[in-house]
């Protein structure tokens, strides 16, 4: 195994607090050098990364749930091996790793089959990690709320009822049939998988509520005339650390993969006066498992209705442009595209970590983009650019809502209300014959049903 150098000044990657150790890992990054092969297994070695960069997120992931990582290194392959994913004579020398270290996790950045996973658990005597699972434990963590806790659950289960393997059929619950001839009845295995399945029905329900209650809270935020900006990116962009900056709220930030899980919310008045709701999300990664997505989509929904759609990217991240693919692709998947939705605003964060090189390259890529796709330069962690950001986001809501003025009758109690209850109200004052004059601003469904309503 090739080990993996890294410069301790260049790793931002969160240091394993004495005693928080849950225990000792050898990470391998596979890496498969053959064209033919790397095109099959390109989802799990993503191509558009270095093997060096696959690396270092997987350790990142790793000490994300406090394991010492004790080994890292890259793992050459010609071929994939169906047993055992990598050649015998690699097993052999992760086996002797795994105990001259006394490693107890080995964690795999591929997608590893059941039948690989429990070869490789006898073979090394240690538990056996891949991409999938380890992502899993740290939502397992991650997790607070009641929603995000059955999310994840969600998506273990649904993990797990593929890793039911034949290690438990000798033991038979039950004979079937009738006399001495009846065949096996219900094994271990059978038994496992309808326990899997029964609790997966009633997570469903439970999620299926959530849902619902979610679709209530934004037909009442809906109500309320203030527009949605949610913040999305890849894990670790600092997008935590902006929604502090911008709402001075003490959401936990931290120098870590997955730090935050749970959505937030918060209200901040912009400086021309303008209220919005705030939103922080999950953070995304490369080959997010597929189950939690979809277990994730009641959350992600905010995203869909947002207004304003804030792509958060750590610039000064080797791997800036591919990170950006990989929150590209999970945002098509919930039907949003990068190129055509006007919702999308890119925010290039971390320029305090850049040189003055660094910053000026930067500044002429920004200048040269056309208006509508133009990004912002920020430093969540000491401010920068985030004045420029706020008057970016009112400018983009000012394109999105239309100004009106309405003419009311100076006792029309109830008509005044609606306006206030369903729009942004700007200015009023009684004309000189006794008229109530409002100057209103809404979304074009809002606007949309004031004419239709007041017709003056």
């Amino acid at each position: 195994m090739e080990p993996r150098r890294r410069e301790q000044g260049a790793d931002r990657l969160r240091p394993v607090a004495t005693g928080s150790e849950t225990g000792r890992a050898i990470v391998i990054e596979p890496w498969i050098k053959r064209a033919a092969a790397r095109e099959a297994a390109v989802r799990a070695n993503n191509a558009a990364r270095t093997p060096e960069a696959r690396l270092e997120e997987t350790v990142g992931l790793a000490r994300a749930i406090d394991l010492n990582v004790v080994q890292s290194g890259l793992v050459t392959l010609s071929d994939i091996r169906p047993a055992t994913y990598i050649g015998k004579g690699k097993v052999d020398e992760i086996a002797g790793l795994t105990k001259s270290l006394e490693a107890g996790v080995v964690v795999m950045d591929c997608p590893v089959s059941p039948v690989q996973q429990r070869n490789l658990e006898k073979a090394w005597n240690a538990k056996v990690l891949d991409r999938t699972g380890l992502i899993l434990e740290i939502f397992g963590r991650r997790a607070r709320t009641r929603e995000g806790a059955l999310q994840v659950e969600h998506a273990h289960l649904t993990y797990q009822k593929s890793r039911l393997v034949r290690s438990w059929t000798h033991l038979e619950r039950q004979r079937g049939g009738f006399g001495f001839l009846g065949g096996p009845g219900e094994t271990q295995l059978e038994a496992d998988r309808r326990v899997i399945e029964e609790r997966l029905a009633r997570i469903e329900a439970e999620l299926d509520k959530v849902k619902r209650t979610r679709k209530l809270h934004r037909e009442s935020r809906k109500r309320v005339p203030y527009p949605i900006v949610a913040l999305v990116g890849y894990t670790n962009a600092g997008k935590s650390t902006l929604f502090n900056k911008m709402t001075a709220a003490s959401v936990l930030s931290a120098d870590m993969l997955f730090a935050t899980l749970d959505p937030t919310l918060r209200a901040v008045d912009l400086p021309c006066g303008n209220r919005v709701i705030v939103s922080d999300t999950v953070g995304f990664i490369s080959d997010l498992p597929t189950m939690l997505v979809a277990a994730f989509r009641a959350t992600l929904e905010e995203v869909i209705e947002a207004d304003i759609i804030l792509h958060v990217r750590d610039v000064s991240h080797e791997d800036a442009a591919a990170q950006s693919q990989d929150v590209q692709k999970v945002l098509g998947e919930l039907g949003i595209e990068a190129e055509t939705d006007r919702r999308l605003l890119e925010v290039w964060n971390k320029i305090d970590r850049l040189d003055a090189d660094g910053r000026a390259r930067l500044a002429n890529l920004v200048d040269r983009q056309p208006d509508d796709k133009r990004p912002v330069l920020v430093s969540a962690l000491t401010g920068e650019g985030i004045a420029l950001l706020d008057r970016t986001i009112e400018t983009r809501l000012g394109e999105r809502r239309q100004t009106l003025h309405v003419l009311l009758d100076a006792a029309d109690g109830a008509g005044l209300s609606w306006l206030y209850r369903h729009a942004e109200v700007l200015e009023k004052h009684v004309t000189e014959d006794g008229q109530m004059a409002v100057t209103i601003r809404a979304d074009a469904e809002k606007a949309a049903r004031a004419r239709a309503k007041f017709n003056r």
